[in-house]
Order: structure tokens, then C-alpha cells, then sequence
């Protein structure tokens, strides 16, 4: 539903907005589109006539949500996802901003695909949407793009999507263009040849269910020879998905050496690890695979800290055909735009994450990485706020999912807190009824 842009009052709030280190009770004015003003009292001094008073009742009002890593299928697969349905899942989710990726077909290497995918998306989305653009032409991984015409154009940040470069020389020059134009490079850390024929993560469960493994090494690999060529370089560098310990310590040498890097990981490696895979469930067949419960530990505790900078959804909708097959043949990918806060709050609940830190790798952190507006609820910002109920218990069911296919891997899971209200730019565009 999208409402009209009448000032609304967020009263009786609890604030939560680490762009302001803040985590208080107080209100927050919005009106024409922008945040007025968010802090202790603004009811009581009086508000504009026709003001909608909305009394939260204590629940959390935050920054809207940014996801820095969606796939959505246009252009060229619509039929797993378009700028709609994921803008309403999203919305559904507390995502103001989805950060869309670039191995579309075609994909997004040039300038008019870049202005295709914003004017499609301002014609048919609910939410805000960004893409990124390719970092290669075609996504070949031989032929760097034209990253300032892109950036002009409107891509936030380069990246292969999937795919990793593993042309040395290749990423070297892409890093040294993209420091020109003070442009972000997200990397897929993944070595093809490594990965091989492998499906999951490579060890003792995936010997037991005699499926080819893949090795943390993989991503190692990749990371290391990234951190070297940032040195050599001085670009500003994000890891698009870290999933194990050993990679963790190698993005902390390169932050003590004091290089421009940062990473994200996916709300699925962060509350799920290889033995949910189970009977061969495809649901949990990622890219890269979950793994051990070791490394999921230590991925909390790098968000914990400040080391993983960003978490995201990594939403991969796949329709039934793909998904419904022996596990080493279905395709990797999970959909996740509407269930990654839900699952974030479970660290929240169980003590490893406080909900200041939370909101900030989800909001504050990619706003900032992005150049974005919003993020914060200061007064002048974007009014892309959501309204959340941290406890409010309920069960996933995947046919309730907004996205157009429904292969979640958090099919009937028990969840602790939903979104009760997404406001994008003064309008509520979802309402939890």
C-alpha cells in the first residue's frame, strides 16, 4: 500500500540511530519527504495540522534497511524476480534501499543499461534502487568498463556479481581506475578452479553425504592476492561475501596495514552453517557454500567487532525448476530480502550482536560505503524509516513470501520480531497487518 505524504508522527518510540550513536526514546517528524526532526518531546511541543500521530507504543523506529547485495532478475530474467516483486518483499523486510547486481542479461556494463535499470525501477518499485554495475565488459573478467561514465550514470559501485576476476592484472588496473574516481570495487572472492565440481563446504559432513566439497581456501586464495593488489593500488576494496575464519584474518592484517578494505556477509552465513543442509535440502545450496559452525561463530563476532563491516541478503530467487533436482545439480542461491532482519534479530536475542551494531552494518554502514543518503535519522535526512516489534513471534510461511519464487532456506522457521511499518521518502509503503 502506498499512502499519502501527509506529515506523519512516530511517537512514543524507542530510537535507534548509530549515525548519531543513539539508542533512546523519543519521536520523529516526518513531512514533505524528509525527516524534520527525531528526538525526546516533539509530540508534546505540538505538531503541524493533519499530522498522522502513529504511537509506537515503545517499539524500535530505525534508519530504513540498505541491502548491499540483491539479485533481481530484470533485465532479461523477470520471471525469478522483477524491480516489483522484490521492491515489495523488500518493503516487507524493513529494505528502504536495494542494492541491485549486475549479471542481468545483458548485463549492466554500460551507461543506457545503467539509465534502463533506474527508470525501471522508478516506474515500478516501492523501495529505493541502485545498481551496481559491471566491473568487466560482459562479466568476462578480461575487459575492464568505463567506470567513470558508469558512475556518472548512476552505478554505486562496481563489482562481477558472482564471478570472480581472476585475471591479476586485470583487477589491478580496475582498482587503480577505480581510486581515480574514488569509485568502490565489491569482489566476489571465490576461485573457480577451486571450487571445481564442489556443492558445499569441504570437510566431514560433506564426505558423510558424499557430496564434492569446497574448500574455505577458495576464498582465501582470492582474498590474499585482492590485499595485495589494494597495496599495490591504494583502491577502496569491499569483500561482496566472507564466510570463513581464515578470510577474517586476512582482511584484519590488511586493516592493521591500514588499507582501504571493508566486507559484508550474508545473513545466511551468519545464523546458518553446513549441517542445516540436512537431508540434502537444495534451499541451503549457496555461493559461496555455508560452513562450519566454527566459522559461523567467528563471522558474529567480527560484526560484533566491527570487522565485517556489512550484512546483507544476498537474495538469489530461483524458481522451482532449479531448485527441485539432487543436490550437486540444483542451482546455488537463496531468496532473503524479506526474512534477513528477522534472522538478523535472532543474534540480537540470544546476546552476540546489540541492536545499535545490528542496525548499523544494515543501514548506517552501507550508506556510507555507498555514498547514499539515509541511514540515519537526522533531521534533513531521506525519511526512510521503518517501525519494528523485536518480539513479535510468528512463523514463515513461504507462501506468504512476496518474492516471486519462494526457495528460502528459513521454510517454517520460528522468528522473534517483524517490521510492522516501511516508510520510503515520507510515504508508508508497507503496513504488517
Amino acid at each position: 500500500m502506498l499512502s499519502d505524504r501527509r506529515p506523519v508522527l512516530l511517537a512514543n518510540a524507542r530510537l535507534v540511530d548509530p549515525s548519531r550513536d543513539l539508542d533512546t526514546i523519543g519521536d520523529v517528524l516526518i513531512a514533505d519527504g524528509v525527516i524534520r526532526d527525531s528526538r525526546r518531546g516533539i509530540g508534546a511541543a505540538g505538531v503541524p495540522e493533519g499530522t498522522d500521530i502513529v504511537n509506537c507504543a515503545g517499539k524500535v523506529v530505525a534508519p530504513g534497511l540498505i541491502d548491499m547485495r540483491a539479485f533481481v532478475g530484470e533485465p532479461g530474467a523477470g520471471h525469478r524476480e522483477t524491480f516489483a516483486s522484490a521492491s515489495r518483499a523488500a518493503a516487507a523486510g524493513g529494505i528502504t534501499t536495494i542494492i541491485c547486481q549486475p549479471d542481468t542479461s545483458p548485463a549492466i556494463d554500460n551507461s543506457a543499461t545503467v539509465d534502463f535499470v533506474l527508470r525501471r525501477a522508478r516506474d515500478t518499485a516501492i523501495v529505493n534502487i541502485h545498481p551496481m554495475a559491471a566491473l568487466t565488459k560482459e562479466l568476462a573478467g578480461t575487459e575492464m568498463t568505463e567506470i567513470g561514465l558508469l558512475k556518472a550514470a548512476g552505478a554505486v559501485a562496481f563489482t562481477d556479481g558472482a564471478r570472480s576476476v581472476m585475471n591479476a592484472q586485470v583487477m589491478r588496473r580496475a582498482l587503480t581506475y577505480a581510486r581515480d574516481f574514488d569509485a568502490l570495487i565489491v569482489h566476489h572472492t571465490e576461485d573457480p578452479n577451486l571450487v571445481g565440481e564442489g556443492v558445499m563446504n569441504e570437510g566431514e559432513f560433506s564426505a558423510r553425504l558424499g557430496l564434492m566439497g569446497i574448500p574455505a581456501a577458495a576464498e582465501a586464495v582470492v582474498l590474499e592476492r585482492d590485499m595485495r593488489l589494494v597495496a599495490l593500488t591504494g583502491g577502496r576494496y569491499h569483500a561482496a561475501s566472507l564466510t570463513s575464519a581464515e578470510s577474517l584474518d586476512i582482511l584484519k592484517r590488511a586493516r592493521d596495514a591500514g588499507l582501504h578494505v571493508t566486507a559484508s556477509a550474508s545473513i545466511n552465513h551468519l545464523t546458518l552453517n553446513e549441517n542445516d543442509i540436512g537431508p540434502y535440502r537444495t534451499f541451503l545450496k549457496l555461493a559461496p557454500p555455508l560452513r562450519s559452525e566454527d566459522d559461523r561463530r567467528a563471522l558474529v563476532e567480527a560484526l560484533a567487532s566491527g570487522l565485517i563491516d556489512v550484512v546483507m541478503s544476498d537474495h538469489n530467487p530461483q524458481d522451482v525448476e532449479t531448485k527441485r533436482l539432487p543436490f550437486a545439480e540444483a542451482a546455488a542461491g537463496a531468496v532473503g530480502l524479506e526474512t534477513m532482519l528477522p534472522a538478523a534479530l535472532r543474534l540480537v536475542h540470544n546476546g552476540e550482536l546489540d541492536f545499535k551494531t545490528l542496525i548499523r552494518t544494515m543501514s548506517t554502514r552501507p550508506a556510507e560505503l555507498l555514498g547514499l543518503p539515509g541511514g540515519t535519522l537526522r533531521p534533513g535526512a531521506p525519511a526512510d524509516v521503518i517501525v519494528i516489534d523485536p518480539d513479535m513471534p510468528w512463523i514463515l510461511d513461504p507462501a506468504d513470501l512476496k518474492s516471486q519464487c519462494k526457495n528460502t532456506p528459513f521454510d517454517e522457521a520460528r522468528f522473534s520480531g517483524r517490521v510492522l511499518r516501511t516508510i520510503v521518502s515520507g510515504r508508508t509503503v508497507y503496513e504488517h497487518v
